[in-house]
């Protein structure tokens, strides 16, 4: 079973060499349950990235 996803729409207009761009970012728009579950996820990735190299010095 496939779910249609819908998205929230912000668009900025940004000078660069002259020209205008138009800058657009997409959010998906989730239930609270979802968002919860993919925050734990990303930070679950992000916890395993930073134990592994966080320790590291320049």
């Amino acid at each position: 079973m496939t779910q249609t996803v819908t998205y929230q729409r912000e668009t900025k207009s940004a000078p660069f060499q002259g020209k205008t761009i138009v800058l657009e970012n997409l959010t998906p728009v989730l239930s609270p349950k979802v968002r919860d579950k993919r925050k734990k996820e990303i930070e679950r990735c992000l916890f395993e990235v930073f134990s592994k190299y966080g320790d590291r010095r320049c």
